[in-house]
């Protein structure tokens, strides 16, 4: 099967999915099988977050994809992976608002406020509600034009999402830097279209 037939298939949205909800099952089963190690709250909430992380690296790596293998079926995707990057995020943020502040809003409110790298997190789960509020094609619809500039935001949400990674890694730094140099190559990459646009647009005032 070629890559164009099996991006196409109709089995590919639910292996997709399938493959979006196994780090979870895998979760779930080891909490079950008491083997999440000696602080399972901390294991589950570091785990949700660099899902998080990884599924919005993936989302974002499907426009380069598309173009440099001329397939534009990779966007097929976009939406179920940026929906799941949003779960998994919204999953890490419940662990630690029911673990860590048992669901005290002022005890959250201060923590936000004291350490930075948890300004960051919380400001990059504020900006990904409203994308994931408005990925639906009535939305899309509603939006018109607004909706790119609006879209535009979740290259903000992956600095952030870096940055607090980083901030809150004490020791092993390896994971946290492949991760800002992959959104470095793809934040490169999306300031290449934008450039090529302003340059047009100046042309054409001309």
């Amino acid at each position: 099967m070629t890559l164009s037939a099996a991006l196409k298939s109709a089995y590919a949205k639910p292996v997709v999915h399938l493959l979006c909800l196994a780090p979870l099952c895998l979760l779930l089963v080891a909490a079950f099988n008491d083997a999440l190690g000696a602080n399972p709250v901390e294991k589950l909430t570091h785990e949700t977050g660099e899902w998080t992380l990884r599924l919005l690296l993936v989302t974002l790596s499907l426009s380069p994809l598309r173009q440099w293998t001329g397939e534009a079926a990779w966007i097929r995707f976009r939406r179920i992976l940026g929906l799941y990057c949003y779960f998994y995020c919204c999953c890490h943020f419940s662990i630690w608002f029911i673990a860590d502040h048992s669901l005290d809003p002022g005890s959250m409110i201060e923590d936000i406020v004291k350490r930075p790298y948890i300004t960051l997190g919380f400001s990059a789960f504020l900006l990904l509600l409203p994308l994931a509020l408005t990925s639906n094609q009535a939305m899309i619809r509603r939006l018109g034009k607004k909706w790119k500039s609006l879209h535009q935001l979740v290259y903000l949400v992956l600095l952030l999402g870096v940055l607090h990674f980083i901030w809150q890694v004490k020791t092993d730094y390896l994971e946290p830097t492949i991760y800002a140099i992959i959104a470095m190559i793809l934040l490169i990459h999306r300031v290449g279209p934008i450039k090529r646009l302003k340059l047009k647009s100046s042309t054409v005032a001309r």
